[in-house]
């Protein structure tokens, strides 16, 4: 199985501009990246509006505008391109992470844990299901900000002596105020499910006045700090993830292999 090439796209979002956001991404960041040099392009929670309750207001589907805009630029860079934006399905809004391809959306994972403090949870409709994707034999768990706060729910598991899971991608709208929490635990999921753990944030102050300074971070199964975003600043950055290390921390120190067996039911 060959290695894995992620980059990391931190950037400013504007508030509650689908237009501009897309004109910044591709002038500023898509156009400069080079073709068939990475296997996935990962964007910040809500990288079309920011983190906004106005879901009737600024809501696609699954096989609308933003979608097919992706599809187009996963086309161009060959690419898979992931990242969350509003979904509506039937009467529901969805804050979904979705993995698209040339091909058109691969799979998407629907926010488990919405955040009460911003009034998510009056707004969205939690998810059910916890979603492994593949790329290149990878296995890869998609999750989206708040969901970092509950271990449980990313719990590696021991599935006939291997790990469900290599990589574990968080894109978020993590203010500031608690960047280090957002870093340790990072830094934590990482350690405990012997995977490499990597986390998008976004920069700039949005509409309700709070600041988010990034930290985007990718973490190696040893819990070792690969990369690190300077703070404050718009990055972009590639992560190559061997998998010689995956082999090697399952060779040197198997602790999934005492793990304590689980079900996981969502209420």
């Amino acid at each position: 199985m060959s290695d894995l090439n992620i980059v990391l796209l931190q950037t400013d979002i504007a508030w509650e501009d689908k237009q501009q956001n897309v004109t910044l991404l591709e002038n500023d960041y898509f156009i400069h990246l080079k073709p068939n040099t990475f296997d996935l392009l990962l964007l910040p929670e809500m990288f079309l509006t920011g983190f906004t309750m106005k879901t009737q207001t600024f809501y696609e589907e699954m096989d609308g505008k933003a979608i097919k805009w992706l599809k187009k630029w996963a086309k161009k860079l060959n690419c898979q391109i992931g990242g969350s934006l509003i979904i509506k399905e039937e009467s529901n809004f969805y804050n979904r992470f979705v993995i698209v391809s040339e091909k058109g959306v691969e799979t998407y994972y629907d926010k488990a844990h919405l955040f009460r403090m911003g009034d998510e949870n009056h707004h969205f409709t939690k998810g059910q299901n916890r979603v492994v994707h593949q790329i290149k034999g990878w296995r890869i768990l998609l999750q989206v900000c708040y969901d970092l706060r509950f271990p449980v729910f990313s719990r590696n598991r021991n599935i006939d002596n291997n790990k469900e899971y290599d990589v574990m991608l968080y894109v978020a709208n993590w203010p500031k105020i608690r960047s280090h929490i957002w870093t340790n635990l990072l830094q934590a999921r990482a350690i405990e499910n012997q995977a490499y753990c990597i986390g998008v944030n976004r920069v700039g102050v949005d509409g309700n006045n709070v600041e988010h300074s990034g930290d985007s971070m990718a973490v190696s199964p040893w819990g070792q700090v690969m990369y690190k975003a300077l703070p404050n600043q718009r990055d972009i950055q590639l992560i190559h993830l061997k998998r010689e290390v995956l082999n090697d921390i399952k060779a040197k120190f198997p602790a999934y292999l005492d793990a304590d067996n689980f079900e996981l039911r969502l209420k």
